[in-house]
């Protein structure tokens, strides 16, 4: 009897082994099957506020807030709008559509409050002040520029026959701005020792404005000392003066309007 009972024990054990080396043949468990639940932060009461706001999903206020921390964050200005982050980054055409949509719609509803209210305002003025302008312009003080040109003022340039790159390029703005206005120009030209050929050799090669020396908008003349007499021994070429019945002061281009 103990013999059977010996033997029908260690036929259980031995079917156990059995079956365990059945299930697993390679001797490896077998992995068990997960559910991995997406890393996400779980949005606040505020960001939840600031979805509904924007007529948003708790889905798509996150896919913004993820958007807002890669290169959309670093290169977009701080106030850009959630639904033009998605939209920028819509995954789908008609995603984009959507979001570009509605984005236009908003628009418009801003304009139109815009409007709506800049209207208000004027009829607000108009109950509170009638006709009475916001601005008197007659209390205003304007006053003229220090240096502004007036009728029958010209303008002295004195420049040299030498090489003189600053005198060149002064010179060349400066037929620039006279040839759209009324201003008249006296050159004196230092180096010419008197010359009238080598004057006239200055203005061919300078491209003097041949029609505006013969209306006279323009006069050539030899310096002769005038420089030194008018800027009291202190100016060099290039030098710039305003003539006017008040004197002859000096003036910079930046001056000319």
């Amino acid at each position: 009897m103990r013999t059977h009972l010996l033997l029908l024990l260690l036929l259980t054990v031995l079917s156990g082994v059995s079956l365990q080396a059945g299930a697993d043949p390679q001797g490896t468990a077998q992995p068990s099957i997960r559910v991995t639940k997406h890393q996400q932060s779980s949005l606040t009461y505020s960001d939840r506020d600031q979805a509904k706001h924007w007529d948003l999903t708790d889905t798509e206020w996150q896919r913004f807030k993820t958007l807002m921390q890669g290169i959309r964050g670093s290169i977009s200005p701080t106030n850009i709008s959630p639904i033009e982050v998605l939209g920028i980054h819509a995954e789908s055409d008609a995603d984009r559509r959507m979001y570009a949509e509605r984005w236009a719609q908003m628009l418009r509803d801003d304009t139109e409050q815009i409007l709506a209210f800049q209207q208000a305002v004027i009829e607000a003025n108009v109950r509170l002040y009638g006709n009475q302008p916001l601005i008197d312009v007659s209390k205003l003080k304007l006053r003229q520029p220090k240096n502004a040109l007036n009728p029958g003022d010209r303008l002295l340039f004195f420049t040299t026959t030498t090489d003189c790159s600053t005198c060149d390029a002064r010179l060349s703005v400066l037929l620039s701005k006279i040839r759209l206005s009324a201003v008249k120009l006296d050159i004196f030209l230092l180096g010419t020792e008197g010359r009238d050929e080598a004057a006239r050799q200055w203005a061919q090669v300078h491209n003097i404005p041949p029609e505006m020396v013969r209306q006279q908008q323009i006069t050539i003349n030899h310096d002769k000392g005038t420089l030194t007499r008018l800027s009291q021994n202190r100016g060099k070429p290039p030098y710039l003066m305003r003539k006017s019945p008040d004197g002859t002061v000096p003036i910079s281009l930046g001056d000319l309007r």
